[in-house]
């Protein structure tokens, strides 16, 4: 199960090319993939609530009840995905195996300066429209990823400013509570990124009691992790 990262979605994630999970589908796994609340082909209302990351688990955990099946589920997510699955992993673990937690997102001590841009942001968007907060953003991604194409928001302009609100009031599960989580953990991780810091994938490496980090300086290096979970997946 692989949850996407916020503003994007499936669609949206094969065209930027920034991950290639071809060598997940060769190693024989399955590799379901859906649209978050709000994201590419789901909809959404207008209510922050729906959008933080313990919203989004209840969604996680609702698809595996409909999807069926009598196992546990490897759990795969990028940033806000990553954030998902760590959240519905430690609510109800027993319905997980192994997790690959990618990028994780900005959290904790980080957090609140994410947090206060995504209110501005959501303000912005209501009073100026969609058109005039891209206009004005002056983020620029990651040298590691500088050459992934940039796409706008996959929610729409009427339910953006909850998915930002929601967003804000989210945040990882405290260290203490992941230590209790006892699921093997791939952490993969990049450089550069205030969204992304390393400072989340250390202290998320060091609570996790099973887990390992890898951390990326090179885009040649990113196409790898494709083949490193992969390979984290199937080792007996």
């Amino acid at each position: 199960m692989y949850a996407h990262g916020g503003f994007v979605s499936r669609a949206v994630e094969d065209r930027m090319g920034l991950f290639d999970w071809a060598p997940v589908l060769d190693a024989g796994r399955r590799l379901v993939r859906y649209d978050a609340r709000a994201h590419g082909g789901s909809s959404g209302g207008p209510s922050p609530a729906d959008y933080t990351y313990p919203c989004l688990a209840d969604d996680l955990l609702a698809l595996l009840t409909h999807l069926g099946g009598d196992r546990p589920v490897d759990g795969m997510g990028a940033s806000m995905g990553c954030a998902t699955v760590l959240h519905a992993a430690l609510r109800e673990p027993e319905r997980f195996s192994r997790l690959v937690l990618l990028i994780p997102p900005t959290a904790w001590t980080t957090r609140e300066a994410y947090a206060r841009a995504n209110r501005r942001s959501a303000d912005t968007i209501e009073r100026d429209g969609l058109d005039a907060w891209l206009a004005g953003r002056s983020e620029t991604p990651p040298a590691v990823v500088a050459d992934v194409p940039q796409f706008p928001p996959t929610p729409a302009e009427h339910v953006l400013p909850a998915v930002l609100r929601g967003l804000a009031q989210s945040d990882l599960p405290p260290p203490a509570e992941l230590a209790g989580l006892h699921r093997s953990a791939l952490i993969l991780a990049w450089v550069d990124d205030p969204g992304h810091p390393l400072s989340t994938a250390r202290t998320l490496a060091d609570a996790l009691p099973r887990a390992r980090l890898h951390v990326s300086a090179t885009r040649a290096d990113i196409r790898t992790w494709g083949q490193r979970a992969a390979q984290f997946l199937t080792a007996s």
